[in-house]
């Protein structure tokens, strides 16, 4: 088992950052052959998402959802920092996910990629990335 951390630094309140090639790169590292890896955000108004990575629009699509199920200002918001929507918006995506590893490379669909998703930015956040055997 290796645990590999990342820093990553967003630019937009909300944005989708393709971090496939730090997954794989993990993966390469960590010498396993056959198992998982598990791509974690400790973050509370972040998370990790897989999704379509070749045709940019679905990612600006999936943003502009997630504000119109969570806008940014609700007038039935408490909370001090005014971030609820991104709060909301993690929980939703998640903190992780799982993604299997076979011949040592993630096993990912020919579309799919794996996104940190930014809900409070711009930031420099942190992931992390922990491979197990078997």
């Amino acid at each position: 088992m290796k645990l590999r951390t990342y820093s990553i630094s967003t630019r937009e309140r909300d944005q989708m950052v393709e971090v496939t090639d730090q997954v794989r790169e993990a993966v390469r590292d960590s010498g396993v052959q056959d198992g998982y890896a598990i791509v974690y955000c400790p973050h509370t108004t972040a998370g990790i998402a897989i999704n379509e990575n070749a045709d940019p629009d679905v990612v600006r699509d999936v943003l502009r959802r997630l504000d119109e199920i969570y806008p940014w200002k609700h007038p039935k918001d408490r909370h001090a920092e005014g971030n609820t929507a991104a709060h909301m918006k993690a929980i939703q995506t998640g903190t992780n996910q799982i993604v299997l590893i076979q011949d040592g490379r993630p096993v990912l669909g020919t579309w799919q990629g794996v996104y940190f998703c930014e809900f409070d930015g711009p930031r420099t956040r942190r992931f992390h990335v922990k491979t197990i055997e078997g």
